[in-house]
């Protein structure tokens, strides 16, 4: 599968889940702006991967006209706890290499379960993505957006009882849909 592809498949994921289940209220002016930056790694093993993370970090740092990057592995960490190894490092990563309050990172995998959720809970599709994929923000931007929305802390709650409400089907036929 081609990175276009890929990339194509997260952009409708993002498009048609995050931002029109409003999941994210903030995910709509970065796609509208074109300030979404994507990188597709094919045969991720964890130090390739840290060193990607790493390179979209000063990325970023170049790049003010970039608001969030999604590193994504189309064929990696597909073993969800696998992911979380990831995950973990990453987060050391941000912390080692003085990043923390600058950005921050969000969890996105096809099979990602809530603790003490049950794996067919539709709030889990509040966080399935169609690859394993870590999603970089800009700190400042989300204190900026949390702090302009009304009830930002709320978001979360709100996300799983809009998924519980459309059910498991929908969830599964929209995330389903991006591949196409």
């Amino acid at each position: 599968m081609s990175d276009n592809e890929i990339i194509s498949h997260t952009s409708k994921w993002i498009k048609n889940v995050v931002i029109d289940l409003n999941f994210c209220p903030f995910a709509a002016k970065a796609l509208l702006k074109k300030s979404i930056h994507y990188s597709v790694l094919h045969k991720a093993e964890l130090q390739n991967s840290l060193e990607t993370l790493i390179h979209e970090l000063q990325h970023l740092d170049r790049e003010d006209t970039i608001e969030t990057t999604f590193i994504i592995f189309p064929d990696s960490f597909s073993d969800i706890e696998e992911y979380f190894d990831l995950v973990e490092q990453a987060n050391t990563i941000l912390e080692m290499q003085g990043y923390e309050g600058i950005y921050q990172l969000a969890e996105f995998h096809p099979d990602y379960c809530f603790a003490k959720a049950e794996p067919e809970d539709p709030a889990n599709y509040t966080n399935r993505s169609p690859y394993p994929m870590l999603h970089l923000l800009r700190e400042e931007s989300v204190e900026k957006a949390v702090t302009t929305y009304k009830d930002a802390h709320l978001i979360p709650e709100r996300n799983i009882e809009l998924a519980r409400k459309k059910g498991l089907l929908y969830m599964q036929a929209l995330r389903a849909a991006c591949f196409q």
